[in-house]
C-alpha cells in the first residue's frame, strides 16, 4: 500500500459514475484504480479481484469503497472533535472511549491509523494526570494543561527536571522573558504560577484573536477598511503571545496592501 493515499481520482470516478449517470468502463486504468482503492480501504484483493469479472459487481465495489470512504471520515472526524473536546475539559477517561467506539467499527486501515495515533496521546496524557510526571512524546501545552488541572484537584506539583524544561520551552512561546521564568522556576508556587501564565494566555490569545479577525472580515465585506485594521491594532495593543502577534501584524499587512488589479 501506497505511503500517501490519495483518494481524488476514486472520488472523481464516483461522481462521474453515480451523479452525471456516466456508465463504469472497466479499462485498465480504471480496474487498477478500483483495486488498489478497494484494498485501501480494508477490501481484500481476492474480494475487489471477483468483483471487477462485470461491471455490475464493479459498479457495486466503487460504490462500497466510496461509503466506507466518506461514513469512515464522518465517523473519525466526529469521535476527534468529541475526544479533543473531553479532553480539553479534563474527562480523559471520556475521550478514550470516544476513540475506542470508533476502533470497534472501522475498517479503513487509514483511518484506524489516525484513531490510533490519537487513542495513544490521550492514554499518555492519563499516565501524566495520574503521576504528574512528564513525556518527551506529547505536545507541551497538552501536558501543561492536564498538569494544571492535576495541581486544581489538590495534588503537589513536583518540579522535576523535565518539568523545569517544559516550562523553559514554553515560557518564551506565551511571551514571557527568561528572568521571568527562571524566577519562577525558584519554587514549584512561582512553577505553577508560571503555567497557569502561560495556559492562560494562550486561551485568552486565541479567544481574542478569533473575535477579532471576525470583526475585521465583517468591516472589511462591508468596505470599512480603516475599522477593519483597527480590529488588528487593538489586539496588537495588548497581545504578548508571539504567535497571534504575528498572525494579527500578517492580516494587518494585507489590509494595507494594495488591491490586486481584475
Amino acid at each position: 500500500m501506497s505511503a500517501k493515499i490519495s483518494w481524488d481520482s476514486i472520488r472523481e470516478l464516483a461522481r462521474r459514475v453515480f451523479e452525471h449517470g456516466e456508465s463504469l468502463e472497466l479499462t485498465e486504468g480504471t480496474r487498477a484504480l478500483l483495486l488498489r482503492t478497494a484494498q485501501e480501504v480494508g477490501i481484500s484483493q481476492q474480494e475487489a479481484e471477483d468483483a471487477l469479472r462485470d461491471v455490475n459487481m464493479a459498479t457495486t465495489l466503487l460504490e462500497e469503497t466510496m461509503r466506507r470512504i466518506n461514513d469512515g471520515s464522518d465517523r473519525v472526524t466526529r469521535a476527534l472533535r468529541q475526544s479533543s473536546g473531553l479532553r480539553d475539559k479534563g474527562d480523559l477517561d471520556g475521550a478514550c472511549q470516544q476513540l475506542r467506539d470508533v476502533l470497534a467499527v472501522e475498517v479503513v486501515p487509514l483511518y484506524i491509523k489516525q484513531v490510533e495515533k490519537r487513542l495513544k496521546e490521550v492514554t499518555q496524557l492519563a499516565e501524566v494526570s495520574a503521576t504528574g510526571r512528564v513525556s518527551a512524546n506529547l505536545p507541551d501545552r497538552d501536558q501543561l494543561a492536564v498538569l494544571e488541572r492535576r495541581v486544581q484537584q489538590g495534588h503537589a506539583l513536583e518540579l522535576t527536571d523535565d518539568l523545569i524544561a517544559l516550562l523553559r520551552r514554553t515560557a518564551p512561546t506565551a511571551g514571557i522573558s527568561e528572568a521571568e521564568t527562571e524566577e519562577a522556576l525558584e519554587s514549584p508556587g512561582g512553577a505553577e504560577a508560571i503555567m497557569a501564565m502561560i495556559l492562560s494566555r494562550f486561551r485568552n490569545g486565541k479567544k481574542r484573536l478569533t473575535h477579532a479577525l471576525f470583526r475585521m472580515t465583517s468591516l472589511r465585506d462591508a468596505g470599512d477598511l480603516e475599522g477593519a485594521r483597527q480590529q488588528m491594532r487593538d489586539v496588537l495593543a495588548v497581545e504578548t503571545v508571539p504567535r497571534f502577534r504575528q498572525a494579527a501584524e500578517e492580516q494587518l499587512r494585507g489590509l494595507d496592501s494594495p488591491p490586486l488589479e481584475s
